[in-house]
Parts: structure tokens; sequence; C-alpha cells
């Protein structure tokens, strides 16, 4: 029985997108291409590991057990092409997830840390959500991955907090008057009736906001409508309501807003650093876990000497 790496990850593409054409075009080879392979591996296994006749395939009850198999054989696999990749501890290429309530603010600085360590790395950053960013870390598409805890337990990832970042009410100076005398010992829950924009479902963000104000996503004063905090602080600035800003954006979507600090215990997200426990760790991950940590504690620090 000759069994092919390559034939191992066309099944597992295929058993993904439950389709060939997909599969095809998501592992960069032609349909007859991907067909041929899948074909061959049946022969080698002497059973058949896909049901075919329509337009989504069904994985036989050996191709399950295959799957699972292909699954673990590719784990180790992806083991071996990270030692070599980080022999020597944080050098080569870093495939670097972050949220998009993170990426910009955060970025540029500790991009410029990286460098300032004259580490010789280069670095790809993909943005997106939470979701998305877990399950391209656990395909191994990226490496590690900047997050806001808590996140929903993924199994296999390892994560390492950073730092702490709070949030602060921002609105219109009016807006915030209205929350009455006694708004200098406020409390998340004791916003009140105030409109509470927030980001499009799907935002961890959002998630964190609801849990700290205590409201659901069925409240009659919550807005989800923002796709960027760019868009809220706008939208905000021009009195439509009130959000809760996170300090790390502060700087740059802060303007024409007016802040306030919530009384202690002030709520807060913790940032985390993400990767796969099987990814192994001589040392790349901690030194950049350590980067980021320094890098964030900075940015939030100077803004509460000021906020």
């Amino acid at each position: 029985m000759n069994i092919t790496l390559r034939q191992l990850t066309y099944f597992r593409s295929l058993a993904r997108h439950r389709n060939f054409g997909r599969a095809a075009e998501a592992v960069h080879v032609s349909q007859p291409a991907l067909s041929v392979q899948i074909r061959e591996m049946e022969q080698s296994l002497g059973a058949r590991v896909v049901e075919r006749g329509g337009r989504e395939i069904e994985l036989t009850p050996f191709g399950r057990l295959v799957l699972s198999q292909a699954d673990r054989i590719m784990t180790e696999v992806q083991v071996l092409h990270d030692l070599a990749r980080w022999n020597g501890g944080l050098a080569g290429e870093l495939r670097l997830g972050l949220i998009a309530t993170i990426a910009p603010y955060l970025l540029p600085a500790a991009l410029a840390a990286i460098r300032a360590e004259d580490i010789g790395l280069s670095v790809q950053v993909q943005e997106g959500k939470t979701a998305r960013l877990l399950e391209d870390l656990r395909a191994a598409r990226l490496d590690a991955a900047v997050i806001a805890l808590p996140y929903d337990e993924v199994p296999g990832l390892v994560a390492e907090p950073l730092f702490e970042d709070r949030f602060l009410l921002a609105g219109t100076e009016a807006r915030l008057a209205a929350l009455g005398e006694g708004h200098e010992a406020l409390r998340p829950d004791h916003i009140g009736p105030a409109q509470l924009l927030l980001l499009e479902d799907g935002h961890c963000l959002t998630d964190q906001a609801l849990e700290v104000c205590g409201r659901g996503r069925g409240h009659a004063q919550i807005n989800m409508g923002a796709a960027s905090l760019a868009t809220l602080s706008r939208l905000v600035a021009a009195g439509f309501g009130l959000t809760l800003l996170p300090e790390l954006a502060v700087e740059r979507e802060g303007a024409g807003l007016s802040l306030r600090r919530f009384s202690s215990p002030e709520p807060f997200r913790q940032v985390a650093l993400v990767r796969r426990a099987s990814s192994p760790d001589d040392g790349w991950f901690r030194a950049l876990a350590g980067i980021l940590s320094g890098v964030g504690n900075r940015l939030t620090r100077e803004l509460r000497t000021r906020i």
C-alpha cells in the first residue's frame, strides 16, 4: 500500500468542501487531477472513501475512519515543518492573525518593536474575526493569533495572556451629561436606557460589551450595525448613542468623542496570543508574546496617564 501526503491533502480538502470542483480549487489543482488522486488512494486502500453521484459527495463509513487518521497524520507532518521552520527561535516567516478590533492599533508599534529587536523575521499579517482566525490557526494557515479572551473553547490551542485593554464609555458630552450627577461612579450596567451602539454580530468585542453592560442582543436599545470601530466612533461622535471603546483604539478612534472611565474595578478585555498546542515552542512563541505584551502594556499605560 502506497498512500501519499498529496492524496491525504486532497482527500481532506474533498471531505471539507464536499464537492470535487471546490476541493480542487482550494488546493490549487484541476478537478481531474484531484479525482485521479482520490481514485488511486481508494485503489491502494482497497475500498471507497466517498460516495459519488450528486453535486455534494458524502464520505463512506470507511472514509470517515480514513479522514480521522489523515487528520492525525497531517498534524504530525505540520509539527515536522514547524520544527524546521522555528529551529533557532523567532526567525524566518511568521504568519500572524489579529482580530480587527486590535490589529490597526497594536500592529504599527508591534512591528516597530520587532525590528528594534533586530529579529530576522518576515511577518505576514491576516486580519479577521475570532472564529475565522482560530479556524485558520488549527488548519496551520496561521502560526499564532492575537485575540481577546474568553473565546469559544477550541481543543488543541494554547493561550498566553498579554495585557488588559480596559473599556471606556464614549459619547458626546451632552449624552454623557444626561447620565446624571452620579456618573462619576459610573458602572457599565448602570448606563440606563441610552442607545448603545456596537459592532455587527460576529465581533467578539460586541459579545464582551453586551456581557459587561448586562444586556442581550434583543434589547430595544442595542444597535449592532457598524462594521468597524472607525464607523462606530463616527456614529457616536454624531450623537447617535453611546459605545464602549477599548483603550487601544482611543488614539485613532477617539477624536470628537468625550470619554469617561468606569469606576473601579474597570471592565476590560484580556488580550492574548494563541498557538497550536502541537506547534513546537523553542522560544519563538515566548519571544513574540514578550514583544506584544510590552507594546500593549506601554500603549495602555500611556493612555491611562491622560484619561
